[in-house]
């Protein structure tokens, strides 16, 4: 996530060695810092287009690497973050190198989620952790813990069901407002979070009543963070049986 930081040295070395260096970035300075480990970089950036599925556009991704590979080259590509986290493309391509029969592996990355943890000071074990896409949670019925850490990721973009767009309005934040308020009482304090990429970024922290969620500044990359809103309820019941146990 933040350049020249969170790269393993298994991962540089992987890209300064390869014939071509695929990249998917999160900012054009960190497309130049690759360059400077291996100059034959190709962007994918450029497969992005507004009005255009995301389906179609990491389809026409998979197949730039997977072209390359049937080339006989030494193939990389570098996502940024966990390459295997919310991201489509690593998994699509290692699966159809593999069916041609040539090798492929993923190399394990520091994510957002990574940077959450330590930015927000939450540890997922202590009470429990809920993830998921945030439209993918607006379009699936879900069962919210409300004793745990919910987490929305692109929350910018909830909502969008043609997977075209850049992002959403304020209407669709709305709907995902009142679905939260099912569970969540709409004073509930909420974080919003973006992780920095570049050393000079300032890590985007605000807490904001969960009622005014449509009204705020939400980007792609935006993460909503929602605090437990109850307590743990002990299984008394459990706990009993395991005392027995122990008798």
């Amino acid at each position: 996530m933040l350049l020249g930081g969170h790269i393993t040295p298994i991962s540089r070395s992987y890209i300064e060695n390869a014939d071509v260096v695929f990249t998917l970035v999160s900012n054009g300075v960190v497309e130049l810092w690759v360059e400077e480990m291996n100059p034959n970089v190709v962007s994918l950036q450029k497969y992005y287009q507004e009005g255009v599925s995301r389906n179609k556009t990491y389809e026409q991704m998979v197949q730039a690497i997977v072209r390359e590979v049937q080339n006989g080259k030494n193939v990389v590509g570098a996502f940024y973050g966990h390459p295997g986290v919310f991201a489509k493309v690593p998994h699509d391509a290692i699966k159809q190198v593999r069916e041609i029969g040539a090798n492929a592996h993923m190399e394990p990355g520091i994510s957002a989620e990574d940077c959450l943890f330590a930015d927000l000071g939450i540890d997922p074990g202590q009470l429990g952790c809920q993830q998921y896409e945030a439209s993918q949670f607006m379009f699936y019925k879900r069962h919210i813990d409300p004793t745990a850490y919910l987490i929305l990721w692109q929350v910018g973009i909830a909502g969008d069901k043609s997977l075209a767009k850049f992002s959403t309005g304020e209407e669709h934040r709305r709907l995902l407002t009142e679905l939260l308020q099912e569970v969540y009482p709409a004073a509930h304090k909420v974080l919003i979070y973006e992780a920095k990429v570049l050393p000079i970024d300032k890590t985007r922290i605000e807490e904001v009543e969960l009622g005014r969620l449509p009204l705020q500044n939400l980007n792609q990359h935006t993460t909503l963070v929602i605090p437990p809103s109850k307590k743990l309820m002990k299984n008394k019941k459990l706990l009993d049986k395991l005392a027995a146990l122990e008798q």
